[in-house]
């Protein structure tokens, strides 16, 4: 396996670090019931779903004509799965995610970026105990802005001069394209396909071997 040479590792959230889609599917189809839609919800639904910003799945998915109805609907999704998530109790991190990041964080800085909303990471950060291996993280729901926009910025608050993205799905890649970073396609989460990567990981462990960082960039 040849190695990517980086600075800094940026990770999506689901589908890469974690997933809740079976918990989530749940909440999501209670909480539409809850605000007047018969929406039904499957796991598989929202892995179709979750790597889109928030307002692009309530257009999705949320049958109204009324912009602030679907919105709304979805912030209750978003308010639901919050709360079964804490209460849930489960770690839906995926297996071995831990002892990677623990052992990456010691010789490359690590950040996430998401398309999630506010609050999100850090439930995550919380839940996991790996808040002290990350360098930074920002998400949609923090200033609004899509996923490649927000890769900038962290590639430009912390002068990465070769970051690497570590994503499931197409959507990620396209951000990673627009952004100008590489991109790792973690092909055990959401997405069946991508159309180009720089390197293929099965397993969230394998990235540990995969990546070296770069003292000469």
């Amino acid at each position: 396996m040849k190695k990517i040479i980086t600075d800094g590792i940026l990770f999506d959230m689901d589908g890469t670090v974690w997933d809740n889609t079976p918990v989530f599917a749940a909440s999501w189809q209670r909480a539409c019931r809850d605000a007047g839609f018969d929406v039904p919800f499957t796991a598989d639904t929202l892995k179709g779903l979750f790597g889109k910003t928030m307002t692009e799945i309530a257009d999705a998915c949320i049958p109204s004509p009324d912009p602030k109805a679907r919105y709304a609907a979805l912030e209750l999704c978003e308010e639901y799965e919050m709360k079964d998530l804490e209460s849930s109790g489960e770690d839906t991190t995926y297996p071995g995610l831990a002892e990677t990041v623990k052992a990456l964080s010691h010789r490359i800085p690590l950040y996430i970026v998401s398309n999630c909303q506010k609050g999100y990471i850090e439930t995550f950060l919380r839940m996991s105990g790996l808040s002290e291996y990350f360098t930074d993280h920002i998400c949609y729901g923090d200033n609004g802005l899509g996923k490649a926009d927000n890769i900038r910025v962290i590639v430009e608050k912390h002068g990465l001069k070769r970051p690497v993205y570590l994503g499931d799905i197409q959507g990620d890649l396209d951000a990673c394209r627009k952004a100008g970073v590489d991109f790792i396609w973690a092909s055990y989460g959401y997405g069946k396909s991508v159309d180009g990567y720089s390197a293929k990981i099965e397993d969230i462990k394998e990235l540990e071997d995969l990546c070296e960082f770069g003292k000469d960039i």
